[in-house]
């Protein structure tokens, strides 16, 4: 075994290349640390420009790089500034921004943390989910202008959790994890994912149906769907106007799958409900008009990993720096004949 092979005892040299901020957003000093005693860790900061003569430096003698968001793209100039460079740890979701045709030609091995960064996710649309079909978003606000209770007693038999229909829009990472959320729950679950057979369905316990059947029957239909050339626009008008109503529509993927135009005409006419992680564009104008729809929640993209959410990403990355410098391989490998199906 040579001293740049992996296996027992083996240190590879490793950087970072992710921005200032999310370095210091996802790796704590406790996190460095423990990435230091795995690999021989250049010193800091991290590298978020790969022209400069220090960047050169450092790329020449890399064995793995640690990334995460702000890491520039590493192109054939890049690597061929790094001869040696053989494995990438993502501290984050979707490596599209950075892993280019180049890396997969030079064989580099690549890890992703999407698995943790769709914890978070997940999470937030079970809240979401709850917290639609009781209506508590609505009923609180009204709440707080009359300041008396109403009659519990005549609450419409549309609002509540028991046995409603949950529409799940790609058995992605997410929609996985969101699908395992519900399963403690008392709700039917539908399914639409053309790379899901129905023996798989049966085997993640939720009923495979094609998309406008899911829009259709679905009380809530939650998108995990990754934007890509295929799926931009594709919950479109007549999916959303097929929508039972008073269903609600959560979105934690990415704006641009949805039809924003066809949503704002739905919930503006008081048609449907919607939860709103992502829009496109990612900053709605101030005068748009999803801005002022009471049935409307937009929230600022905080569905994935922030605050202490952000270790889960920084465990996995040194977990997967470990297996790779003891020559076990990645648990969480990225390949590259997945990506045309990945975020």
């Amino acid at each position: 075994m040579t001293a740049s092979t992996p296996g027992p005892g083996f240190r590879p040299r490793t950087a970072l290349a992710m921005s200032p901020d999310a370095a210091a957003a996802v790796l704590d000093s406790e996190s460095l640390a423990a990435l230091a005693a795995i690999c021989d860790l250049a010193p800091p900061p991290g590298l978020d420009d790969f022209t400069t003569p220090r960047a050169r430096g450092v790329l020449a003698d890399l064995d793995l790089l640690v990334t995460g968001w702000g890491c520039p793209p590493l192109d054939a100039a890049v690597l061929a500034a790094a001869p040696r460079l053989r494995a990438v740890v993502h501290t984050a979701g979707s490596v599209r921004a950075h892993i280019t045709g180049a890396c997969w030609e030079r064989g580099i091995e690549v890890s992703s943390g999407a698995s943790a960064n769709a914890v978070p996710v997940a999470e937030y649309t079970l809240a979401m989910i709850l917290l639609t079909g009781k209506h508590v978003l609505e009923r609180a606000r009204d709440y707080r202008a009359c300041r008396t209770h109403d009659d519990g007693l005549r609450t419409p038999r549309s609002i509540g959790n028991h046995r409603r229909s949950v529409g799940i829009l790609s058995a992605s990472l997410i929609g996985r994890r969101v699908i395992e959320l519900l399963r403690p729950h008392d709700f039917h679950v539908l399914l639409h994912d053309p790379c899901v057979s129905d023996q798989e369905a049966a085997e993640l316990g939720v009923t495979r149906v094609e998309l406008d059947e899911l829009f259709a029957r679905g009380d809530t239909v939650s998108v995990h769907t990754p934007l890509l050339p295929a799926t931009r626009g594709l919950v479109g008008r007549p999916l959303i106007e097929s929508m039972r109503p008073g269903a609600v529509l959560i979105n934690t993927s990415r704006g641009a799958v949805v039809d924003q135009d066809a949503l704002t005409d739905a919930v503006a006419a008081g048609r449907i409900r919607a939860v709103l992680d992502v829009t496109d564009p990612e900053v709605l104008p101030p005068g748009h008009p999803l801005w002022d729809c009471d049935n409307v929640l937009i929230t600022p993209h905080l569905a994935g990993s922030q605050g202490n959410e952000w270790r889960r990403l920084a465990d996995l990355a040194l977990a997967e720096t470990a297996r790779w410098a003891s020559g076990a391989g990645f648990l969480h490998p990225v390949r590259r004949e997945r990506l045309a199906f990945q975020a």
